[in-house]
This record gives C-alpha cells, structure tokens and sequence, in this order.
C-alpha cells in the first residue's frame, strides 16, 4: 500500500509542478504574439481545464501525504525533518492555489466574459505571480522530497 500511495504521490506533484512549468515557462512566452482578444479567452480555457486537476492532485496529495505519515513513520512525531519541510510548503502552496482559484481566478472570468481586456490582464497577471511563486515552491519541493533521506 506504501507503494501505491508514494506513486500517487509522485504522480500528483508531477501533474501539478509539471503543468506550473509548462504554463509559464512554455505556454506564456508563446502567448505573447496573439493580441488579448485572443489571448485572455485563451488562458480562461487553459485555466478552466487545468484547474480541476489541481484540485484532484491537491486530494491525492493531502491522502497520501497523511498517509505516508501514518503508515510509515507512526506519526508527525517519528516523521524525518524533510517531510515535515515538505507538508509546510505543500500546505502553503495549496493555500496559495484556493486564494487564486477563490479570490483571484473569479475576477479574470468575469472580465474575460465582459470582453473588458484591461481587468482581465490585470487579473491575469496576478495569476501569473501566484503560479510563478507556486512553481518556485513547488521546485523546493521535489528537490527536498528527491534529497531529503540523503541529508
């Protein structure tokens, strides 16, 4: 079960950091050329499709994770220094993502919708911070979890 729940694990953190990176580092730059009418409509169809798959990953981080925590180590207490590093800055990194998705993402629909370009690229700049700090975050995060037994 330990196997099947460090796979999910592993899977999930892939999908999400995997995507922030593609997102940003890809997706971003080759956006540039196509003017807003175009690229906003765009990223609310990226977001729209993305979105529910960190919300599922989110779920199978938090099970496994908890789990893993339970089943291998008996407890937060027995738990190694880089796991506990790892919950904290998966827990931030999720918090980060409900505010976006709760606060921020609400705002860029509706401008996106009403075709008023200037709040939407407002909106979806502050997007674009939120995930480029959750994509840092989230390369911490694998370097501790691939580092994290040998130091």
């Amino acid at each position: 079960m330990n196997t099947i729940s460090f796979a999910l694990h592993v899977l999930a953190a892939v999908v999400w950091v995997g995507g922030m990176f593609f997102a940003y580092v890809v997706l971003r730059p080759s956006m540039a050329m196509l003017e807003p009418a175009q690229r906003l409509p765009l990223w609310a169809g990226v977001f729209k499709r993305f979105f529910p798959w960190v919300w599922m990953v989110i779920l199978v981080l938090l099970i496994s994770g908890y789990g893993m925590i339970f089943s291998v180590w008996k407890g937060f207490a027995s738990s190694p220094p880089h796991v506990h590093l790892m919950q904290l800055l998966g827990l931030l990194m999720m918090a980060l993502f409900v505010w976006l998705y709760y606060r921020v993402y609400p705002l860029f629909r509706k401008a996106v919708s009403a075709e008023d370009w200037p709040a939407a690229g407002q909106a979806l700049n502050r997007i674009r911070h939120i995930i480029l700090v959750n994509l840092v975050l989230g390369i911490i995060v694998v370097l501790v979890a691939a580092s994290g037994r040998f130091g």
